[in-house]
């Protein structure tokens, strides 16, 4: 292979032969053809030299030093001395260039790590940081450039120089000029976005509030100390802490914590969730908990995925649940865990959560007033109060905070609800001008009502056994309640339906008519005025008096059929039905005695099956026969009271006693 022919070409060349291939060079005017056979020429991508393809990757191997193919720069000659002065200057930017490259290369093969951070001032010069780790660099960068024992000529022309050296009068030393002081930005606060209930959640188990599981004698909380936490349902209302719980839990036993849901997390993403839990306990030891939160979605087939890792103890399940687990959680995956209920928090736990939130979102602003300030110290403070225009935060720490009393009272037991209450109002008491009354018109509840849960079967039964015990009172505020939370009209209905039969029944007969009536009423016309329909017909239930002969007689009867052999007692033969001649010949109905043939329809005849002859069902009192206990103590209070009374008007009337 011949070597190619580059005398006189300059060092900036670019070329690409093509083997084989017959070029024309051009040098200094002088044209020679010239038959080679060559590797193509490539430019490094790093140093921007020229290289032979052939040994591109080695040349980038070496760190960009090897393997250069520079051209061999032209003799001198007599014509070329004129311009020497021009010739040294390209000389000089060739090698500025040169030395350029040399840098951009080693930077190149430079650990990120190891390199500074390069800025350019306005001059067009660049500096580096002082250290080579960006994360001791400074805010804002500084560029520190060695002082300058001259002013720095100027022209008008050109940039000012970022630092320049000005010389003071009476000082022939010379300070470099300070770049002017940029203020980092303020720091945000963390999750500053987040609404106030998730920032007031509690960071230890000594801030939970309310729930004496995890209090100083809980048990959970022993369990989590001695690290024996097992697998656990929190079943509890919304806004009692279990997520709060769960994470305290994870995070007091140093465990790994995975939350997931029924929305976004399916059987797959679960099993590699258990593999991953897997080999953390066999590398490391680390134990998993998984945090299902409402774990009551999930389905069956997404809870029987949980049966073989809890049980071999790969993970630890802790699920969160506000309906029955016992309807709501597979039988085979709760025999696995335990069960913890988390009471519903009181309105004075709710009050001293509110009251530790406004502490911290509104620090300047004192709850309670102080014991020991003098009256005129509170009636300046009272003055203040009234002229301070910017906000109406004194609204809640005003009547010994009778307003934060209010939203915690409005909570029912939910502290964030009680929390986002609270954060609503501080956003109304930033207006001029805003008073309590706006506050508390501001405030909605959403009253927490499942149609297919715990509270829909629950209201429903207060409904019927207030109707029973004849306390219309009781019996419009659950109906009310269930209507307001939008429960289905009709299914209010059809029980009163039953009431009127299994309560009312023989005592008035007419109760099951309006109870059927207000059925179609309350189909026809529809929600909100057949409410008007449903008050009218529960009033009338609870008014009524009672009689459970009916239903006690059928519950008896029902009884007799449990018992061995009862259920399946031949019917007595006079008693059948004989629709065919057969039937008939074999006696069937033979012996029946028609009862309108006879006076007042009496007849003597036998209708129950021979086993069962003189076993009544039907009782003789359309109520019981037990006293309550209460009940006759206060009878006997009463029957004192009246002799008392009665014995006074005798020594009234006779006060000799004779």
């Amino acid at each position: 292979m011949l070597a190619p022919i580059d005398r006189g070409i300059s060092p900036r060349w670019r070329t690409e032969v093509a083997s084989s291939a017959k070029r024309v060079f051009s040098c200094r005017g002088v044209e020679s053809h010239l038959l080679v056979h060559v590797d193509p020429m490539v430019s490094c991508p790093i140093c921007d030299k020229p290289v032979r393809e052939l040994n591109i990757n080695r040349h980038i191997d070496s760190e960009c030093k090897d393997f250069i193919d520079e051209p061999t720069p032209p003799a001198a000659t007599q014509g070329s001395s004129a311009n020497s002065h021009g010739g040294l200057k390209g000389k000089k930017k060739e090698k500025q260039e040169r030395q350029e490259k040399e840098e951009k290369a080693k930077t190149f093969f430079t650990p990120a790590s190891k390199k500074g951070v390069s800025f350019k001032d306005e001059s067009g010069d660049w500096g580096s940081s002082p250290s080579g780790h960006m994360g001791a660099s400074t805010y804002p960068p500084q560029f520190n450039a060695p002082p300058s024992t001259a002013p720095v000529a100027t022209s008008g022309g050109t940039k000012r120089n970022l630092l320049k050296d000005e010389t003071t009068p009476g000082n022939s030393e010379t300070a470099p000029q300070a770049l002017p002081a940029v203020e980092p930005p303020k720091k945000k606060v963390k999750n500053a976005h987040a609404p106030l209930a998730d920032r007031m959640r509690p960071r230890t188990l000594d801030e939970v509030a309310g729930q004496d599981l995890v209090g100083p004698n809980g048990v959970l909380r022993n369990l989590i100390l001695s690290d024996r936490v097992p697998s656990m349902v929190l079943w509890g209302g919304p806004g009692t802490g279990k997520t709060t719980i769960a994470r305290l839990i994870a995070q007091t036993a140093g465990t790994r914590f995975v939350e997931i849901n029924s929305t976004s997390s399916g059987v797959q993403e679960c099993k590699k969730i258990f593999a991953e839990a897997k080999n953390e306990l066999g590398l490391t030891g680390r134990k998993t908990i998984i945090f299902c939160d409402e774990i009551h979605r999930f389905s069956k087939s997404q809870q029987d995925v949980f049966l073989g890792p809890v049980e071999r103890g790969e993970v630890t399940l802790i699920g969160a649940t506000t309906e029955n687990p016992s309807f709501k959680v597979v039988n085979a995956l709760l025999s696995r865990c335990r069960t913890f209920t988390l009471s519903k928090l009181t309105d004075e736990d709710v009050f001293a959560i509110l009251q530790k939130a406004l502490a911290r979102e509104v620090p300047g602003l004192s709850n309670t007033p102080s014991s020991d300030s003098s009256a005129d110290d509170q009636a300046a403070q009272s003055d203040d109060e009234k002229l301070d225009e910017k906000n109406s935060f004194h609204l809640l720490t005003k009547d010994n905070c009778s307003l934060v009393r209010y939203l915690a009272n409005f909570a029912d037991g939910d502290a964030r609800t009680g929390l986002n209450l609270l954060e609503l109002a501080l956003d109304l008491c930033q207006r001029p001008g805003t008073t309590a009354e706006e506050i508390k018109a501001s405030l909605t509840q959403t009253l927490v009502y499942d149609r297919a849960g715990d509270q829909h079967y629950d209201t429903i039964s207060a409904f019927h056994k207030s109707v029973r015990g004849s306390s219309p009172d009781a019996a419009l505020y659950y109906l009310a309640r269930m209507l307001q939370s939008g429960e289905d009209p009709l299914y209010v209905a059809r029980r009163m339906v039953v009431i009127a039969s299994e309560d009312v029944g023989l005592a008035d007969n007419t109760m099951l008519g309006l109870a059927t009536s207000t059925y179609q009423a309350a189909e026809k016309i529809g929600m909100p005025e057949c409410r008007i329909n449903l008050a009218h017909c529960a009033v009338a239930l609870s008014l009524a008096p009672k009689s459970t002969r009916a239903y006690r007689g059928l519950k008896a009867a029902y009884a007799a059929l449990a018992e061995p052999g009862v259920a399946g007692l031949p019917i007595p033969i006079h008693l059948r039905n004989a629709p065919t001649k057969l039937m008939k010949e074999l006696g069937y109905g033979k012996e029946y005695k028609y009862n309108p043939d006879f006076v007042d329809g009496r007849v003597v005849q036998e209708y129950l099956p021979e086993k069962l002859e003189g076993r009544r069902f039907l009782g003789s009192r359309d109520l019981g026969e037990t006293i309550d206990p209460e009940i006759a103590e206060m009878d006997e209070q009463d029957k004192v009271a009246r002799e008392y009374e009665g014995g006074g008007d005798e020594m009234l009337l006779n006060p000799d006693g004779d």
